[in-house]
């Protein structure tokens, strides 16, 4: 599958090379997609990436992925061009958090009766939104393996044949069958439960090896 990954920060880098080792072809968008610190690690990752601007990253995927800074999302969206992701299924990692104090927890943005999910799939109507791995850090995106077992990825979306693409590539990371929570409004729920993760890290001397696992019986 082409899949365009909105994003060269710490989720971006780690699903597309996590997403290329398993077949797909993958190119990155950015700002300025020539710059050393994109170009040094490209040439490090051991599977082929193409670097591109935003517009370029969305118009060549199949199935998008936006992994930027909530106080960036909107620009990103705006350079990458509307019509690139019409019809498409974009994933979405994003967590509206907003930083007011250093050294504290950020806060949610957007919350309550709204989310960051609602708020993307309303700004792109015709695009397949769906909510996934905003519940963990970037380093066990990829094959997570905890000493209690694999963690659980939780999703939400409107789209149907959306979630059943995202699960594909979710579960080709290594994650255990996905909790799919409903449509695009769960993501009201999702978001603060990324928050739990976050507080818990800073509580914790900045410790990124945790995840959410569901108890069944």
């Amino acid at each position: 599958m082409k899949i365009g990954i909105l994003g060269t920060g710490d989720v971006g880098r780690s699903l597309a090379a996590g997403l290329a080792a398993r077949g797909h072809q993958i190119t990155i968008g950015s700002r300025d997609p020539s710059v050393g610190r994109i170009q040094d690690w490209l040439r490090e990752t051991e599977v082929n990436i193409r670097a591109a601007s935003f517009a370029e990253a969305a118009s060549f995927g199949e199935c998008l992925v936006l992994s930027v800074n909530w106080a960036h999302v909107r620009d990103v969206l705006d350079l990458a061009g509307a019509a690139n992701f019409a019809g498409k299924v974009l994933i979405d990692t994003s967590n509206p958090l907003r930083f007011e104090t250093d050294g504290e927890p950020p806060v949610l943005d957007v919350a309550g009766n709204d989310s960051a999910g609602e708020r993307i799939q309303g700004w792109l109507p015709d695009t397949r939104v769906v909510k996934a791995f905003n519940i963990v850090n970037a380093v066990h995106m990829v094959d997570p393996d905890f000493p209690d077992g694999k963690p659980d990825m939780f999703i939400c979306g409107n789209d149907d044949e959306a979630k059943t693409t995202a699960v594909g590539l979710i579960e080709s990371l290594g994650w255990p069958p996905v909790i799919d929570l409903g449509d695009i409004r769960m993501s009201r729920y999702l978001e603060p439960l990324a928050m739990v993760w976050i507080v818990h890290f800073f509580r914790n001397g900045f410790n990124l090896n945790h995840a959410f696992k569901l108890l069944r019986k």
